[in-house]
């Protein structure tokens, strides 16, 4: 399908498509709420979903869309007790009840959303989970990649699907996954790469001069919520956008619908069973975000920013509880943010493209290395949560990196070769910053030149001997499967001796909240004596993590999300059965 440049959106007005009464209203249009109102529909149900922004997606469609969940055709060796051990290791005792739904689901969770024509994917073939030293942990088989997707299939449509962070694209507007990012790093080195790079650019070009505003070839969060998208379309199931719900209603003390605005005025919609909250925590919140945090630590979240707690707000004023529990409020990531002057041009997680590559370390202001840079981004994160800056507006850490691994890997939003031409703008805006010697690196930083002279000689010691030491950089199946097979004896570490130098500052970030609502094992929102609030449900986000604050491995909100959104499905439909 070809859509006309010009032409963008839906065809129909938002309130046109919004009905007056239904089953089951879900409030947001992330993966969370639109698998909920597909396992809905074809359970029996009507649905309609409501959605505040212009476009749908939440933070799921700018996540990468990896799914940890057990059980899958792909971990056929996997079984239910090391699974609940490796998670009882990490969580809260009181969470056992919700962590046993889970599990016991999750197989049959994705194979619906899978036969139903929901979600393509492939097992990742190496993903050890994020903790490898605890019992129960396996090196492969719990985590999933989503296929990619052909947007045209959603015509108009598409342009209501947000759009994904400049982090996942190139040439301004091609979407690129972790395999997509291999193969172009390998142009011109190896046929088949150069190959498929060709054939990937060829696509894009043609997308653009056949008049989309975008590559329709969709990866990782935009493909995740373009095959659920697509799916609830095909059934018919209204998603109503610019749809701000004002608050829940109760008849006979059960949550009985919706007040909405929508379009020029408002209306009330009756759910005749339930209201299932979707909206994605409250990352986008500031006044919640610092009560979970430390107020004079720098910290930014990658998640949507209309994931603002207002699904929290809705449940909390029908008796809906926000959970005390858990080791933190967030799932933790570094972040960094690219300024010109004040205004921020764009901002990256640094998840795996990075931070355990060899040649590359993180120091404090202090110019002291503080963590294993190759453990997972929330163990970082979280590390990082605790690290104060220098100086207001500095930042309280630094990744540096020499000329050989910015080249091979890139850093941050700078680009390896050959997709490296927009680095020079990024050390003109002092996004990263670039020096001929370490010393000189040093004084621009605002770090003791000694002490970080010392830090790298230490590492250089400790690549020599492919061991680390001080933080175990590369001693887990973990960190080696996001090192570089190539440098030895560890995959992890590399001397940075080759000039220039570069660094670019990291703060504390997240990616989405871990806090959220108090719910049952099947997602029934509970008030402060515990009980149910009648015809009340969260997913997603907005429910409380049943990892207690952890993560225990790639996808850790989108498995639970995906299976919690079946589970309450199947709750409504079978009448609200624990």
């Amino acid at each position: 399908m070809t859509v006309p440049t010009g032409q963008t959106g839906t065809s129909e007005p938002d309130e046109a498509i919004c009905p007056a009464e239904t089953d089951v209203i879900v409030i947001g249009a992330g993966a969370a709420g639109l698998a909920a109102a597909v396992a809905a529909k074809d359970l029996g149900l009507d649905v309609v979903v409501l959605e505040k922004e212009r476009h749908f997606g939440g933070t799921s469609a700018l996540s990468g869309a990896a799914i940890w969940i057990p059980l899958h055709d792909g971990g056929k060796a996997d079984d239910a007790a090391s699974i609940l051990a490796y998670l009882d290791a990490l969580a809260e005792p009181c969470d056992r009840s919700r962590r046993e739904a889970f599990v016991r689901h999750a197989g049959a969770a994705l194979s619906f959303f899978q036969h139903c024509g929901a979600l393509r994917y492939t097992p990742r073939a190496i993903a050890p989970d994020y903790h490898p030293e605890l019992a129960g942990a396996v090196a492969t088989g719990r985590v999933l990649d989503v296929a990619p997707f052909d947007g045209r299939s959603l015509g108009l449509r598409l342009n209501d699907l947000r759009p994904p962070l400049a982090s996942h694209l190139v040439f301004g507007g091609m979407m690129v996954n972790r395999a997509d990012v291999q193969t172009l790093l390998a142009f011109g080195r190896e046929w088949i790469p150069t190959r498929r790079s060709l054939a990937l650019l060829g696509r894009y070009c043609r997308d653009r001069l056949t008049g989309w505003k975008r590559g329709t070839r969709l990866v990782v969060g935009s493909a995740l919520v373009a095959q659920l998208a697509s799916a609830l379309f095909g059934r018919g199931i209204p998603l109503v956008l610019n749809a701000r719900v004002l608050q829940l209603t109760l008849a006979d003390g059960q949550v009985s619908g919706a007040d909405v605005a929508v379009g020029d005025g408002k209306r009330h919609i009756r759910a005749r069973l339930a209201v299932i909250l979707a909206t994605g925590g409250f990352p986008g919140n500031p006044a919640m975000s610092l009560a979970e945090r430390d107020p004079d630590i720098p910290h930014l979240s990658m998640a949507s920013a209309s994931s603002d707690g207002g699904g929290i707000a809705l449940a909390q004023a029908v008796g809906g509880q926000l959970a005390e529990t858990g080791s933190s409020a967030f799932f933790h990531a570094p972040v960094s943010v690219h300024r010109r002057g004040d205004e921020e041009i764009g901002r990256i997680a640094h998840l795996v493209l990075d931070r355990a590559k060899p040649g590359v370390i993180a120091v404090n202001k202090d110019g002291r290395r503080f963590t294993n840079e190759a453990d997972s981004y929330h163990r970082f994160g979280t590390a990082l949560s605790r690290l104060t800056p220098s100086a207001p507006q500095r930042p309280p850490a630094w990744l540096i990196c020499d000329a050989r691994a910015l080249r091979r890997y890139g850093l941050g939003l700078a680009r390896p070769f050959p997709a490296h031409l927009g680095n020079c703008r990024l050390i003109r805006d002092g996004y990263m910053i670039e020096a001929p010697t370490i010393n000189a690196l040093a004084k621009k930083l605002g770090l003791p030149g000694d002490t970080l002279s010392e830090t790298l000689a230490r590492h250089a010691e400790a690549a020599a001997n492919g061991r680390d030491p001080d933080f175990g950089k590369g001693g887990s199946g973990h960190n080696r499967a996001l090192g570089d097979p190539a440098i030895h004896p560890n995959p992890c570490l590399a001397p940075l001796n080759r000039p220039p130098f570069y660094a670019v500052g990291v703060v504390s970030g997240d990616l989405g909240t871990a806090r959220g609502l108090r719910t049952d094992a099947s997602a029934r929102v509970l008030n402060a004596e515990g009980d149910a609030v009648p015809g009340l449900y969260a997913v997603g986000n907005d429910m409380h993590s049943i990892m207690g604050g952890s993560y225990p491995g790639p996808g850790t909100t989108l498995g639970p999300a995906l299976v919690f959104a079946w589970i309450v499905a199947n709750a409504i439909a079978k009448g609200d059965a624990p």
